[in-house]
């Protein structure tokens, strides 16, 4: 298809954004820009990869470009395989590669894959053999400066260029390699590009122009060239970097490419003769099962057919044949949706891991609600009984891919997708590909270290982008306006924020997906291609939704540790007691198990372990497993709103109306709350009388928000609509009110109802942790610590509730451990694999050791026998001393720890003499005489207490057989708010969950380590590690702070430290410290009913620790769970409205902010005008809270006697810092102020004002 003559240029060679970190070149942008310019075609060309090319496709046909795939590959100079620079300097060239037709496409996934596969050192490279293998249908350019041909130009070699670019021509052929000019305005190209002049006329080679873009537009060179700084760790202001310069790298138009090249037309026009040339078609959404090999005389479909009727008879003894008609209309809406091989898939992978004992979940997602999965045991949840809808996974009116998920034993599922590899090829099974992108907070943070602006000014301008999901820069301004402000006011900022929303969304590197693999019918990479992950195995490099589109396989292997916790706690269970627990057979609606989790200590159980979780569990008081997975489902926000009339409906079962009676047996379960998709889809059935799978359409319009199908369908609700079959609600005799009530409320569900068959499925995980935790504690117990033993905070939690619940942890015991925590007597026995500097293969050979020739009955005893292991050594010997693993070896820690080297040496110098066949004493003398040439233990006593505990925490990271805080749990967790748990960040979303930035939170514990340094005005200030029950927390003290408190700041002083959270991407959270109390003085005003922390909050205000839920405003303490009003309270941050009160009650807060009243320390105002000190003025308490932090920083220096006053201007209000931040209110003061907050936003008053009216 050609325009007419004058539009005739083509872009060929193109970096997008997945050229990573090199092209800032967004797709859809890059399409509209080509599409504005008037060109009809595009290609996309980016780095040794096709990561980009289906998203380009898709976006170029939409919007009628023609998109031409192609690749820009790295050569090697020798053979792929090569790993040495035998040719020169060059590591290899570039070259570009593109797609003539369908067999092209096929064979550049080849060759791009075996860039990755064979040929990757430092980059992806093939070499001429692979070209000359997958050369057909591909068309070659010689690329830029770093192409071959070029290389030589550049070094003044013409005949050895013009003979390379015959030996590309004799590759792909005649008519298929082009010379490639190139004008960035680099000298050395006016040379290249004579050269090829030149060599076109020799060779009869054709040229053609290109401008190898990097980003879109012109204005796009800064940004880009922040992007490469990215990519190669340096500054804007670093002299040697790579830059691409002269700002040339863009999409330019055919006006400003024929203007480059007035001496090259045919240069011009060969790129739209290529482009005429390229025509690939790519096929979507038509599936590509793998085969499954079935036994002799049946086929797939019998086959299938066979195992089911089976699993029927066995699932449903007494119902089978009523449940027949069901099951073969499951069967034949598989069959006729061409998945029949995919469940026998799934049904075989699934049957070898229970068959090699596989802990394998009971199913999660929508496949809980086939029969077929059910009675081919893929899901254990029964689909009768749970009232689970099939169309909720398989909709014969929506052809889309099933989507099975499974989940098995977290240590184990790599067995699972070895067998996968092994039965299907381990060429045709692959792990896919996701992406990390520069989000919107990180891109603030890494823009501005480019940037090198301060730190403390970028995290500042981060933190006002809003914690949300999907958040993005022009989101986050709408939101915040005081981000706004400063983006509208300050210039850095706006130029700062400007960078950002350009490179915003932009992929910045690759990961494997955690669970996705993918099993293709042939090789993969004739379907997609291939590269490496970080660990050198091979992945995909499309997408998840990507391969979904081109109609391959996904599976889910989820590894879920809980699964490996059930089965450890099941075998431990075994070994004590002889019995076998069959979890899945357990009693599901046990009143003992349930009230368990009713009273909200469900510490490890599945689900229902976090603070929000038990408050709400204490609430709810589940009396059956049904509340269990309607409880999992409301904890999420959204649903949260309906909480509370869920649970007035279960208290108040009678009160609970139906606006018709057909909704009563639909949401009788959820006492009359829209809890589940599969509700929605009942309802719009038995109402309106809908299909199954046309109401599955509703659920799936309502849950995507989109509007106009739902605005349609509500038509046909509740009027009917005789021509799709839909009678609708008035022919089944609801009005027409009524009817629009129903779906209003509907929809209003819908945005937020749970998928039921996913939510029973972790219900009943979380109730199998239950039962076994409330009838086999001490089992469950040492199973769950093994699951954690790389988190020593995790372990230290789960230490402390073992405590709680009357268990006693032992320490390791070579004679007795495993090497995971392991049951003894009603006890727990330490791991042995939990010491550090052992490692796992001297545990095994010590547990083998043990096992074969008995118990270690003394030290010398033990080395002996374990001096032969290879991995043994002197430092092992000391921390299994230090762990207390050889208490048991007659002798104390401070015995062993004198003698054993000696110990060690005596037996290696023994060894050595043996080998050279001398003779020991120990042969000469007689076994009486031999006791005195043993080594005795020196009597020196013991450690005391104090010391014992340093070496367990040194070597196993926790306290074992006590903790120098023991004494003082009481005191520790009646003043406290928050535990050092509560700032580590939480694994699985990498954000720390339990305290919120900038909250006020109050920690106790012993300063384990203190670093001072020292300010710019050569002020002290200290970093602290407080360690508590459960671990460590960072607090830093400013110099103020240290100033007033340095007689407490000593290590392994026991402190309650006040404060600020202060909270950063991907760390632990700190704490900012405001006051400090030592342990004795807070039992003594404790004793005389007093604030904790004079002038400020104290304690927990009556309120319990951790997240609340709900959207409307509670006031619990440090942000609690308060049962009051409606009780559901915002995490409270108390900010500016902190208020004084008595450890351990709920006191109203006194020191509010009022107009010009002064609090003092006991809380009664102090009359007077407007005090004195340093002002500043906020817009509003959010724009206060938002910078806080900010402003402490500032004026952590200064110091004085002033106060610091702040002045909220939308309430007319004011609050005065505590004493200890009073400052020194002098002109280096105001000049830090007023750079940070502007000049209209900071005064310093030097007599109290009477009359308000003057600053405002």
């Amino acid at each position: 298809m050609r325009r007419k003559q004058s539009m005739s240029f083509t872009h060929l060679h193109v970096h997008t954004e997945y050229s990573l970190l090199d092209g800032s070149n967004k797709i859809k942008e890059y399409v509209s820009r080509v599409k504005e310019l008037g060109m009809n075609s595009a290609a996309i060309t980016d780095h040794g990869v096709m990561y980009g090319v289906i998203d380009f496709y898709k976006a170029a046909r939409a919007a009628g470009i023609k998109p031409i795939l192609g690749c820009e590959v790295y050569v090697a100079p020798g053979s792929r395989f090569d790993r040495e620079l035998s040719h020169g300097d060059d590591r290899y060239y570039h070259l570009v590669l593109l797609a003539e037709n369908n067999k092209g496409y096929q064979n550049l996934m080849k060759i791009v894959s075996k860039g990755f596969v064979e040929g990757y050192y430092y980059k992806p490279r093939v070499d001429m053999e692979v070209l000359e293998t997958y050369h057909e249908g591909i068309i070659a350019l010689s690329a830029c400066l770093a192409g071959e041909v070029q290389r030589y130009l550049v070094r003044g070699l013409y005949e050895e260029a013009k003979e390379t670019a015959y030996k590309y021509e004799k590759c792909f052929g005649k008519g298929n390699f082009f010379l490639e000019l190139q004008d960035h305005g680099i000298p050395e190209q006016k040379t290249v590009n004579a050269g090829l002049m030149r060599m076109s006329q020799e060779t009869g080679i054709e040229l053609v122009a290109t401008n190898d873009v990097h980003y879109t537009y012109a204005e796009d060179a800064e940004p880009h060239d922040i992007l490469l700084c990215l990519q190669t760790g340096k500054k804007l202001s670093d002299e040697n970097r790579m830059r691409y310069e002269g700002g040339q790298y863009f999409v330019k138009s055919e006006e400003e490419m024929r203007a480059l090249f007035p001496y090259a037309a045919q240069a011009i026009d060969n790129t739209q003769k290529i482009a005429d040339r390229c025509n690939v078609e790519i096929e979507f959404g038509v599936t590509k099962l793998p085969h499954f090999d079935v036994p002799e005389g049946y086929d797939s479909w019998t086959y299938l057919n066979k195992l089911c009727h089976e699993g029927l008879v066995r699932r449903y003894p007494d119902k089978h044949e009523e449940l027949l008609p069901k099951l073969d209309y499951e069967l034949s809406v598989i069959q006729k949706m061409g998945y029949v091989d995919y469940f026998l898939i799934v049904w075989d992978f699934i049957n070898c891991a229970k068959e090699h004992g596989i802990p394998v979940g009971p199913g999660r997602g929508s496949a809980a609600g086939s029969i077929v999965a059910y009675c081919l045991k893929i899901t254990n949840i029964d689909p009768i009984h749970y009232n689970l809808l099939f169309e909720r996974f398989l909709n014969p009116e929506r052809v889309s891919m099933p989507d099975i998920d499974v989940d098995f034993c977290f240590e184990r599922r790599q067995e699972v997708i070895d067998y996968v590899g092994r039965k299907y090829g381990n060429d045709k099974v692959v792990q896919i590909v996701t992406f990390g992108t520069l989000a919107a907070k990180g891109v603030i943070r890494d823009v501005g270290r480019v940037m090198d602006l301060p730190y403390a000014f970028v995290d500042s301008i981060a933190k006002m982008v809003p914690n949300e999901l999907n958040i993005t820069l022009n989101k986050a301004l709408e939101m915040n306006p005081e981000f706004r402000k400063l983006y509208q006011e300050d210039e850095q900022v706006h130029h700062l924020i400007d960078m950002c929303k350009r490179l915003e969304g932009l992929p910045r590197h690759t990961s494997m997906h955690a669970a996705g693999v993918v099993i293709c019918q042939k090789s993969a990479d004739e379907f997609v291609p291939l590269s490496r992950g970080s660990d050198g195995s091979i992945v995909t490099q499309f997408t998840m939704t990507t391969l979904e589109e081109l109609g391959l396989l996904k599976m889910d292997f989820l590894g879920l540790r809980t699964l490996t916790v059930i089965h450890d706690a099941v075998k431990f269970i075994e070994n004590t007691t002889g019995r076998h627990i069959d979890v899945d057979a357990i009693d599901y609606n046990d009143p003992k198990v349930l009230a368990s989790i009713g009273t909200g200590r469900t510490e490890g159980v599945f689900q229902l372990e976090s603070a929000g979780m038990k408050s709400f569990m204490k609430e709810l008081r589940p009396q059956n497993l049904e509340d269990v997975v309607a409880g999992i489902s409301l904890y999420r926000p959204g649903p949260m709103d309906f909480i509370p009339k869920y649970i007035q409906g279960k208290n108040h079962p009678d009160a609970v109306t139906y606006a018709c009676p057909q909704l009563e047996p639909i949401l009788k379960p959820t006492y009359g709350c829209i809890v589940y998709q599969e509700q929605v889809m009942q309802i719009v059935r038995d109402l309106a009388g809908y299909t199954l799978g046309r109401s599955d359409l509703v659920r799936r319009a309502m849950s995507k928000k989109k509007q106009s199908v739902m605005e349609k369908e509500r038509a046909n609700f509740i009027y009917g609509n005789p021509e799709e079959n839909v009678p609708g609600c008035i022919a089944n005799g609801i009005d027409e009110q009524t009817a629009g009530q129903i779906y209003d409320m509907m929809m209003d569900f819908a945005k937020y109802a749970f998928n039921k068959s996913h939510a029973a499925c972790y219900a009943v995980v979380a109730y199998q942790t239950a039962y076994l935790k409330y009838y086999y504690p001490v089992e469950f117990m040492a199973a769950l610590m093994t699951s954690v033993i790389d988190n020593p905070k995790k372990v230290s939690e789960y230490i402390l509730n073992c405590r709680n619940m009357d268990i006693a942890i032992l320490p390791p015991d070579v004679n007795a451990g495993e090497a995971g925590f392991s049951v003894s007597d009603g006890k727990i026995r330490y791991a042995l694999t939990a010491i550090k500097s052992v490692g796992r293969p001297i545990i095994d050979s010590l547990v083998q050791e043990r096992k074969e020739r008995g118990p270690f009955t003394n030290l010398k005893d033990f080395i002996t026998r374990m001096s032969d292991k290879k991995e043994m050594n002197k430092r092992a010997i000391e921390n299994l001393i230090k762990a207390g693993a050889l208490d048991g070896l007659g002798g104390t820690r401070k015995q062993f720890m004198s003698v054993y080297v000696q110990i060690a040496d005596h037996i290696a110098h023994d060894k050595k003499n043996n080998l050279a066949g001398q003779i020991s004493l120990f042969d000469i003398a007689g076994e009486e005489n031999k006791e005195e040439f043993d080594i005795r233990m020196p009597d020196v006593g013991e450690y005391n207490k104090e010391m014992l505990l340093g070496f367990e925490k040194e070597v196993l990271g926790v306290y074992v057989s006590g903790h120098p805080l023991e004494e003082y749990q009481e005191l520790w967790q009646n003043c406290i708010s928050n535990t050092a748990g509560d700032f580590a960040l939480d694994e699985e979303t990498g954000e720390v969950q339990l305290v919120r930035d900038q909250a006020n939170a109050v920690i106790g514990g012993l300063i384990a380590d203190k670093t001072v340094k020292y300010t710019k005005n050569d002020k002290i200030m200290a970093f602290l590690n407080v360690e508590d029950l459960i671990g460590n927390v960072e607090v830093v003290v400013f110099p103020q702070m240290y100033e007033r408190y340095s007689t407490l700041l000593v290590e392994d002083a026991k402190v309650f430290i006040r404060g600020r959270v202060s909270l950063e991407e991907d760390k632990d959270g700190k704490l900012i410290c405001d006051q400090i109390i030592s342990f004795e003085d807070a039992q003594a005003a404790r004793a005389a009913n007093q604030p904790l922390f004079p002038r400020n909050y104290g304690g927990r205000g009556g309120s319990s620790r951790g997240g609340s839920y709900g959207n409307g405003s509670g006031n619990g303490g440090a942000g609690g769970y308060r049962n009051a009003g409606n009780g559901y309270g915002q995490y409270q941050n108390d900010g500016m409205n902190s208020s004084s009160m008595s450890v351990g009650q709920t006191g109203q807060a006194a020191g509010q902010m009022q107009s010009g009243q002064r609090t003092q320390a006991n809380g009664t105002p102090q009359k007077k005008g407007m005090p004195a000190g340093a002002w500043i003025q906020f817009p509003n308490m959010e724009a206060y809270k938002t910078r806080e932090q900010e402003l402490l920083q500032a004026i952590a220096d200064s110091d004085g006697d002033d106060d610091v006053v702040i002045y909220l201007r939308d309430i007319k209000n004011i609050k005065i810092l505590p004493q200890n931040l009073q400052v020194k209110a002098d002109g280096a003061l105001m000049e830090k102020l007023t750079l940070l907050f502007g000049k209209e936003n900071v005064k310093f008053i030097t007599k109290p004002i009477e009359n308000r009216s003057k600053i405002d």
